[in-house]
């Protein structure tokens, strides 16, 4: 595609795009509040019909929390909050309320009714059995968790309309959160991790459901991708695709742009904590057409008392009604679309009240701020006149669509209550992962983002374009070009630039099968 003057200024002011914001990563540290607390962060939420093998009429959701991961971070590594409730909800009926919610709590216990794993330290006479610092003391395999000091077990609650019951693994016994993988003298190496992990994959029987669902909660790799450092670096390189296309490695696209690399991936060395459930769709869809909305929360009671003379059992004292301080479904929105004064709002409310944020998405600040703040120096630089760098179509009805009330046809609830939520259509069959498109819908991909978000799903490069009108142009349905009637490549002249950060994310970088997430990276050796 040849570049004219104008595709240049609009890049020069989208590449402050990513500068702007002041958070890290999909979700990571988006709001002032949440900074505070990163047991509760919320960094990804995935929507997707399952692609494993013989598994395509089940619907996977994967809630990643506890962002920056040091993979050596320990003694303690990264449990999660035991006052804490973490929620996968699920609209099926359009009212943008949650109608089925997966509630997860956790529960931290050491060794001995915990007092923890002690040895004789001293000579016979004037012997003491001392706690050790460590939360494990040995090795640890699938066959044998006997090292082990510290142990996360959690209960899972489905809570339908004003129902509730209690989850619990098949064939009897807890649902447990597998150990960090502190390193390779502890675990062997990752097949040992895996194979260790792996075994708190579980099945569980839902009530009024035909088939039972799989769980799992633990480390994995943060599959995010984001070229963090050059971004906040003054956005130290060009973020338009240098290649012909992505990984050809020919020079052929734009001159001196950026191109595809792993080593842009400033994420490429973090872990996350991931909360994962599959569960059929049918179990999931109620009377609606198919299409479900879904979100993750995470909520902490509303008073914390710090014990003045904290234990391992009481560090502090917790009580009072539930409040939700995390909330996330669709990538990059607290960063991008919501003002600063509202974050932590956005981040306390649920979906059924965004009407308060509809002026952020209607009329979103940050390019109307780039345009302020750059049109005269663009112009300067290329000799151009151009009158604003901004998609000049109000209201944003194409970002309404995206964000808002899904696409008709592809992600929209029969019943449209505008609200911020991954929108998943159960009909449309999930893609293969060796023929998805990194672009969801807008690479002819009509399984991925925004219908839904898969973990291979691109939606660094999707955001920027989008955001700069990418949808006033013709996107490929089903192989046709078509424009979805939002408006028009007048209104975004440059929309159709391949911009990119040039940190590459696609399938082929995720596994197969549940719970999809690569195993974590190990704490030793470096």
């Amino acid at each position: 595609m040849k570049l004219t003057k104008t595709a240049i200024a609009i890049t020069v002011a989208i590449s402050t795009l990513t500068l702007l914001s002041t958070t890290q990563a999909s979700s990571h540290r988006e709001a002032p509040n949440i900074t505070k607390i990163p047991t509760v962060d919320a960094t990804d939420f995935y929507l997707f019909n399952s692609y494993e093998s013989e598994r395509g009429n089940y619907v996977t959701m994967i809630a990643n929390y506890i962002p920056l991961q040091d993979a050596y971070g320990g003694p303690n590594y990264f449990a999660m909050d035991s006052d804490a409730v973490y929620s996968i909800h699920v609209d099926n009926t359009g009212d943008a309320m949650p109608d089925i919610s997966f509630n997860f709590r956790f529960s931290n216990t050491l060794a001995n009714n915990n007092m923890g794993v002690k040895l004789p330290i001293g000579p016979a006479g004037n012997q003491r059995m001392v706690a050790v610092p460590l939360k494990n003391v040995g090795g640890i395999s699938a066959d044998s968790s006997a090292a082990l000091n510290f142990i996360e077990n959690y209960t899972v609650e489905l809570k339908t309309g004003a129902s509730s019951a209690m989850l619990t693994p098949q064939g009897g016994g807890v649902f447990t959160k597998p150990y960090d993988n502190v390193g390779n003298k502890t675990f062997g190496d990752a097949e040992g991790y895996e194979a260790y992990a792996e075994q708190y994959v579980y099945d569980a029987a839902i009530p009024n459901c035909n088939w039972p669902a799989r769980i799992f909660v633990g480390q994995r790799k943060d599959p995010f991708v984001v070229n963090l450092g050059e971004t906040f670096d003054l956005v130290n390189y060009v973020p338009v695709e240098g290649d012909s296309m992505p990984g050809a490695n020919d020079g052929g696209g734009f001159p001196g742009g950026i191109t595809q690399s792993s080593a842009n991936d400033d994420l490429n060395d973090k872990n996350v904590t991931a909360i994962a459930i599959e569960v059929h769709k049918n179990c999931l869809v109620g009377s609606g057409n198919g299409v479900i909305g879904a979100w993750t929360t995470a909520s902490l009671p509303q008073a914390r008392i710090l014990n003045p003379n904290a234990s391992f059992e009481k560090a502090a004292v917790s009580g009072g009604a539930l409040v939700q301080v995390s909330r996330l479904s669709n990538p990059l929105v607290n960063e991008l679309v919501i003002g600063l004064p509202d974050k932590d709002k956005f981040n306390s409310s649920m979906p059924a009240n965004d009407g308060q944020f509809a002026d952020y998405v209607t009329h979103p600040s940050l390019p109307a701020l780039l345009n302020i703040l750059f049109r005269d120096a663009v112009n300067a630089t290329l000799g151009t006149d151009i009158p604003d760098l901004a998609p000049s179509n109000f209201p944003r009805t194409d970002l309404i669509a995206a964000f808002l009330t899904g696409v008709a046809g592809v992600n929209q609830l029969a019943t449209v209550t505008p609200s911020e939520m991954l929108r998943l259509n159960t009909n449309i069959p999930a893609t293969p992962a060796e023929m998805q498109s990194a672009f969801g819908v807008a690479g002819n991909d009509l399984a991925g983002f925004p219908n839904g978000r898969r973990p291979g799903d691109d939606v660094v490069d999707i955001a920027l374009r989008v955001v700069m009108g990418a949808l006033c142009h013709d996107i490929p349905v089903a192989g046709t070009p078509t424009n979805l009637g939002f408006c028009s490549p007048a209104d975004a002249p440059v929309g159709n630039v391949p911009f990119t950060d040039g940190a590459p994310l696609n399938a082929s970088m995720i596994n197969t099968s549940f719970p999809y997430l690569l195993a974590p990276l190990a704490g030793s050796p470096n």
